[in-house]
């Protein structure tokens, strides 16, 4: 089992000498990865269903911050050694697929091989618009067709495309990434269509769960995983090397006996939940660790290194 960490994209940790100093705090104490959501503009009216929780709403819409993503990452990039970094999720439609190959090719050079690209279709029509992006509607085959297109940027020496949001022919495309024959790419989303997405385009499943709206009990994801399995064989894609890279909260609250929450109480309690969900097939798992204040996200980083990855490796 590897582990993961949340970066603040907004707030007064998402400054240069915290997002620093939470960053080398990671690197530092053994995690695998960091991450940082996506958002580049959030209207003021929102009426899109938010699906993590269960009223639907929100919970950063009373906000107008958001760093950008890929740029915060190569801020990073550039001041931690080991730890990858990981656009989670970036939202493909977002951004033109040329542009966004050449940064996420370009972070993977400075970083010598540390990008894991972590990608979604997004759920926020309003921001969409704003965007002038794809049909919103359409998200979901804009996805596909951008992640080929990334592909072929990084593979190919001859690179080319006719799809049918994009086209192009005739041109170079340098510097490649360092990792071969490309970053791994983790797939976003609960759905069926997003485990699909997987297995065809993708090198890991990259679902949330131990939240109320989207649980993801270790049965459940044991039923999510065979379907996994199933559809990999019927398109004769090996899913033996696939990681399968769940989010998460790190609870601080504690409930006993049966309604105790995953991920929270003793240190035994959540090495217990994290064994449920190794066995089961889960190979990382990112925990939400934000605090606005640093200090307290500096000492649940150091918590969880000396208590919880130490056991882990014993």
């Amino acid at each position: 089992m590897e582990f993961g960490f949340y970066l603040p994209n907004h707030g007064p940790t998402s400054r240069p000498g915290p997002l620093a100093e939470i960053a080398q705090a990671g690197d530092e104490n053994g995690f695998e990865c960091m991450v940082v959501g996506d958002h580049i503009i959030v209207p003021k009216s929102i009426k899109s269903v938010y699906p993590y929780t269960i009223d639907g709403e929100f919970p950063g819409g009373d906000t107008g911050e958001y760093l950008e993503q890929l740029t915060l990452l190569s801020y990073l990039s550039g001041i931690t050694n080991r730890i990858k970094l990981v656009p989670s999720v970036m939202i493909v439609p977002y951004r033109n697929p040329i542009l966004t190959a050449k940064i996420l090719s370009t972070i993977d050079l400075l970083s010598n091989g540390r990008l894991i690209l972590g990608v979604g279709v997004g759920w926020m029509e309003e921001e969409f618009k704003v965007m002038q992006s794809p049909p919103f509607n359409q998200r979901g085959k804009v996805t596909n067709e951008y992640l080929k297109i990334f592909k072929e940027l990084w593979t190919s020496e001859k690179p080319e495309f006719k799809g049918e949001f994009y086209s192009f022919s005739d041109i170079q495309f340098l510097p490649k990434p360092i990792q071969k024959p490309h970053p791994p790419i983790w797939v976003g989303g609960q759905s069926k269509a997003a485990i699909r997405r997987a297995v065809d385009l993708g090198d890991g499943w990259h679902p949330v769960g131990a939240i109320p709206a989207a649980p993801l009990e270790p049965s459940q994801i044991s039923s999510e995983l065979e379907y996994l399995k199933t559809y990999a064989d019927s398109v004769d894609r090996d899913w033996s090397n696939m990681a399968i890279a769940m989010k998460a909260p790190l609870y601080d609250a504690q409930t006993d006996g049966a309604n105790r929450r995953k991920f929270s109480g003793a240190e035994s309690d959540i090495l217990e939940d994290i064994s449920d969900y190794s066995k089961r097939g889960v190979t990382h798992i990112i925990f939400d660790m934000r605090s606005t204040d640093l200090t307290q996200t500096k000492e649940k980083i150091s918590w969880f290194s000396e208590n919880i990855i130490s056991q882990m490796e014993q």
